[in-house]
């Protein structure tokens, strides 16, 4: 049995993140919210018709991918892991839909029939991606080993099989009612968009709503704490790498639908940015804490600019070294944070 001296840290514990779960860190997407106002504006000042709906409706189309991908990416950092397989998960995702939809599909298959595969390779999507994410979960959960090791290799696996199967060649032949989707709005909003938005808004309920989130939230914060807590760790642990696989598979749909082919080569420079999304959203990265809400702020953020260094003209190889600035800083930020909370007032960062 616990001791009292040890029992009372663990309820401090458990007391403090669930005030953190509720409040967040103060002013953290106010934060977001004012840079992301402020590099609109500064755009706006030095090119024309920066903030205009068209480029709304851009930023629309562009972002879906990424987001879901930095959703994935953000379940497994919030328990203090990491999932480095999302991008191949996504990739070997697509490949087995876009087989089975190029392989079944004739040009004299009817709408019923074409109906029928376009389900029939969605299921199998999410059987390909349930399975990854089983697999990873329980080597995370019951091997002890790092997850970077144990996500690495299986991106690595994934990544192998996905380029000997398909000889580094891209999967075409998307039907064109499935590809439609890529480019279908609703009342200007783009479809994909709307998905990123429901995918988002579900997976916020999970983690802060849902005792499965609350369990989340303790193993990133205090595993041992969470242990002592009659939680069964092992399981929250492969349901979190579950559900990063499962948006894997919505990120598929997503990526289908916008290239209307499918390769393991896709989206590969994608990772560390989903890495950088959540940590600049307030993603704790050594665990216990993130909002899905602050990963879109600063979804937006980078996208901004993005978008304005591309209409400058400048080498997107200039704004990858922005953003690992940016990274950097927000580090330094989050280290040095204890300590500007004694030096600023109160009412930027709530009682000290």
């Amino acid at each position: 049995m616990a001791e009292p001296s040890l029992l009372y840290n663990l309820n401090n514990n458990l007391t403090d993140l669930m005030k953190r779960m509720r409040t967040g860190i103060p002013g953290a997407h106010t934060g977001l919210v004012v840079l992301l106002v402020f590099l609109v504006a500064g755009f706006s000042l030095f090119i024309p018709n920066f903030a205009s709906l068209g480029t709304l409706q851009s930023f629309m189309y562009q972002l879906p991918l990424l987001g879901l991908l930095s959703l994935a990416m953000m379940a497994p950092l919030i328990t203090g892991g990491l999932n480095l397989a999302i991008i191949a998960t996504t990739n070997q995702c697509a490949l087995l839909m876009a087989f089975i939809m190029q392989s079944l599909i004739t040009p004299d298959s009817g709408t019923g029939t074409a109906l029928a595969v376009i389900i029939l390779a969605l299921l199998a999507g999410i059987v390909l991606c349930l399975l990854i994410g089983l697999i990873t979960g329980a080597l995370v959960a019951y091997t002890g080993v790092h997850p970077i090791l144990i996500t690495l290799g299986t991106k690595s696996l994934i990544d192998g099989i996905s380029i000997y199967l398909t000889r580094g060649m891209a999967l075409s032949g998307i039907p064109d009612g499935f590809s439609r989707i890529g480019t279908t709005t609703i009342v200007g909003v783009p479809l994909i968009f709307l998905l990123l938005i429901v995918v988002a808004v579900i997976v916020s309920l999970i983690l802060r709503r849902t005792a499965f989130g609350v369990a989340c939230a303790m193993i990133g914060s205090n595993i041992e704490a969470a242990r002592y807590s009659a939680i069964d760790t092992r399981r929250v642990l492969v349901g979190v790498y579950v559900m990063s696989s499962l948006i894997c598979f919505f990120a598929a749909l997503v990526m289908l639908a916008t290239f209307n082919s499918a390769s393991a080569d896709y989206a590969q420079s994608y990772l560390l940015v989903t890495i950088l999304a959540a940590v600049l959203g307030g993603v704790d990265p050594f665990g216990g804490f993130g909002t899905a809400g602050g990963l879109m702020l600063a979804l937006a953020i980078l996208q901004v600019i993005s978008s304005g260094f591309n209409q400058f003209g400048l080498s997107n190889y200039l704004t990858v070294a922005i953003w690992g600035g940016i990274l950097i800083f927000v580090a330094a930020v989050q280290t040095a944070r204890p300590y500007l909370m004694w030096l600023l007032p109160t009412r930027f960062f709530g009682p000290k």
